[in-house]
């Protein structure tokens, strides 16, 4: 019996999960979260957080159970939330709808909740299971557990190379490395990231939107974040000229030309100045500002230089890392990771949770420098 309800309980998370997906890249600063109500085997109600400053799961999956509700069984992806904020405490809500029993994927961490949920279903009477798909629960989350921790976007390196290590040709020609189908999922990695990220060496060179191409209703653009201690953006970019249609924010010193910043901030992008004694705009410092402006999540597309400062400092969480079975050789065509480098292989990063996909000829590998769930 107790295997056959653990089962069950698997199956209705799963669900709630899959629920809880659907709003991937749209709940900022919010977790993305499922729920699922059940009562004498039948599903009675369900719903997910859709955006920030909206109901959350268990209220849509509540008003679609209605009075059902009564002595049911809520499964929910994380801890209902105790506090008021944007929207009153879920805890509340189900411990007055009379769910019976809640099943939860994992707790919540914000210092706000972080058990406190929980406790108060618990002192209501109601009976709590906790743990059913916790790691799934957790990896779908993983923006948002770090961002609620240290106040920091979750940084996600995204990189294409051929199968000899080079991400150009020695004349730095690089379209395209990758297949149609390997650059559409890339497209859909820009659908769900706050930010991208790249140093203005990626834009003098290739000239890029940054924006996202997909045939799908709810598409958006991730804000562009640009790497410009000099302030060399041109106005006459594919960047500069559509900043009022791609909010751009461009990271440039506070030394740099006065006289180049009217046309760009007049096009739309904005400019962050930085107090530095060189040119190198320290990202820890950047991340930093992204975080108080809400920005949960990065994608960085940038060269060499830009991945080796980011993995020196030990900025990196997450890498996708697209391998095409193409040779191009030279000594002079450029690699993913710039920098000096490491000198002995026992200092070697290592990625970890490794999975592999592929995309016609090409393969991805994503991985972890830091896990946080």
């Amino acid at each position: 019996m107790i295997h056959i309800i653990k089962e069950m309980d698997q199956f209705y998370m799963k669900r709630a999960l899959g629920l809880a997906a659907r709003a991937q890249g749209r709940t900022s600063p919010n977790p993305m979260v499922g729920a699922v109500i059940v009562k004498n085997g039948q599903l009675i109600g369900e719903g997910y957080h859709h955006q920030a400053g909206t109901p959350h799961a268990e209220v849509h999956a509540l008003n679609e159970a209605g009075e059902q509700a009564v002595g049911a069984t809520l499964y929910v992806t994380l801890e209902p939330c105790s506090h008021f904020g944007r929207t009153p405490p879920c805890a509340d809500a189900v411990i007055k709808a009379g769910i019976k029993r809640v099943v939860i994927a994992t707790t919540d961490p914000n210092p706000q909740v972080a058990g406190k949920g929980i406790a108060r279903l618990k002192d209501a009477g109601i009976e709590v299971e906790l743990g059913v798909m916790e790691h799934e629960a957790s990896r779908l989350n993983e923006v948002f557990f770090k961002y609620i921790q240290t106040g920091l976007p979750f940084v996600a390196l995204k990189t294409a190379m051929t199968l000899d290590g080079k991400i150009a040709s020695y004349s730095g020609d690089s379209k395209w490395i990758t297949g149609e189908d390997a650059r559409h999922y890339v497209h859909q990695l820009r659908n769900i990231y706050d930010a991208i990220m790249v140093g203005i060496g990626t834009v003098l060179k290739d000239d890029p939107f940054l924006n996202t191409r997909l045939e799908i209703a709810d598409m958006r653009n991730p804000v562009r974040i640009i790497i410009d201690s000099n302030l060399d953006l041109p106005p006459t970019s594919n960047i500069a000229r559509s900043s009022h249609e791609q909010r751009t924010l461009v990271f440039c010193s506070s030394n740099s030309d006065s006289q180049r910043r009217e046309p760009l901030e007049a096009l739309g992008v904005e400019l962050i100045s930085l107090d530095i004694d060189s040119d190198l705009i320290p990202l820890e410092k950047v991340l930093g500002i992204l975080g108080e402006m809400g920005l949960c999540s990065l994608l960085v597309e940038g060269g060499g230089e830009i991945n080796a400062y980011l993995l020196e400092h030990q900025l990196l969480d997450k890498a996708y890392w697209f391998i095409a079975p193409k040779i191009i050789g030279g000594r002079q065509a450029p690699s993913p990771i710039g920098g000096q480098g490491i000198e002995f292989m026992k200092d070697a990063l290592e990625l970890k949770s490794m999975e592999i996909q592929k995309f016609s000829e090409d393969f991805l590998l994503t991985g972890y420098f830091k896990e946080w769930c």
